[in-house]
């Protein structure tokens, strides 16, 4: 046997090995990565497999369809939450500029924050809507597929040394007061007050799985979809499209884009180097 047939014997192998892995993550706990990015899926779950000090992905499977505890770890390490307090700032400064003016009009602002991890972007929307006079006529539901990160995200306590990168961001993103107003500090934690949290629901949902729940004036779901195959990333801009009000406004990851998805004649650009769409039909 010649040395291509065997490298591609063993890559066909692995492939085989991980679509195996993830439908029984599927089948067992309702964990659906099936369509995810390969390559993304297939780099944590070899880190996974190292983590666990075992030899093959199939030993892993077996681990982890015994072992819930395994499966947890398994699903920590393929769901990314990387976010900040005012990420990308412009996409705030932009939000003031575009978005609120509208929200001035409405009697009442749904909105939701798809894939909210540990909650830092919702902070700041809730900050965001305090200081534009809004927050009282706003509902803001923060939904995550990960218990874990949902806890994480209920209790607004964050490590002090972000604090200083998160007030940079604040002033960036049009802040108008002192970014320490909205946090008090405890040893080497802050916690975010708890009046930012009164009009917030925190709740349980998978983009994948789930269905709409509601109608909303706004959608953030931003650097969720970068790891999602096309079929995929259709499904979920079809969720959202459907989530989402007349004249919504939809702000996605600013590599990110409505472009070339089933759903691009629906939307128009609010502002392009943010990726902030508005629903028009």
């Amino acid at each position: 046997m010649n040395n291509e047939k065997i490298v591609n014997e063993a890559s066909e192998r692995e492939r085989i090995e991980i679509e195996l892995l993830l439908e029984g993550l599927y089948q067992l706990y309702g964990y659906d990565f099936r369509n995810y990015s390969f390559s993304s899926v297939r780099r944590r779950i070899w880190h996974r497999v190292n983590s666990e000090r075992l030899a093959t992905i199939t030993a892993l499977t077996n681990k982890m369809l015994h072992d819930r505890e395994v499966m947890t770890r398994l699903l920590s390490d393929l769901t990314i939450h990387v976010t900040e307090m005012f990420r990308d700032p412009a996409v705030f400064r932009s939000f003031r500029e575009h978005v609120v003016p509208m929200l001035r009009t409405y009697p009442f602002i749904r909105i939701w924050h798809a894939g909210c991890s540990t909650g830092e972007e919702v902070y700041s929307m809730a900050i965001l809507l305090k200081e534009e006079g809004l927050y009282e006529k706003s509902r803001i539901y923060a939904t995550d597929m990960s218990e874990r990160v949902l806890d994480s995200a209920k209790q607004g306590v964050f490590s002090i040394d972000r604090m200083q990168s998160f007030t940079r961001n604040y002033m960036d993103a049009g802040g108008k007061e002192a970014f320490s107003k909205y946090y008090t500090a405890k040893y080497d934690s802050v916690l975010f007050h708890s009046e930012l949290k009164s009009n917030i629901v925190f709740a349980q949902h998978n983009l994948v799985t789930d269905r709409s729940f509601n109608e909303f004036n706004v959608i953030f779901c931003r650097n969720v979809m970068i790891y999602f195959n096309k079929e995929l990333q259709n499904h979920v801009h079809g969720l959202l499209y459907d989530s989402l009000s007349t004249f919504g406004i939809l702000a996605l990851g600013t590599k990110e884009s409505i472009n070339f998805t089933l759903h691009a004649d629906a939307y128009e650009e609010m502002d392009p180097q943010t990726r902030l769409y508005r629903k028009t039909k």
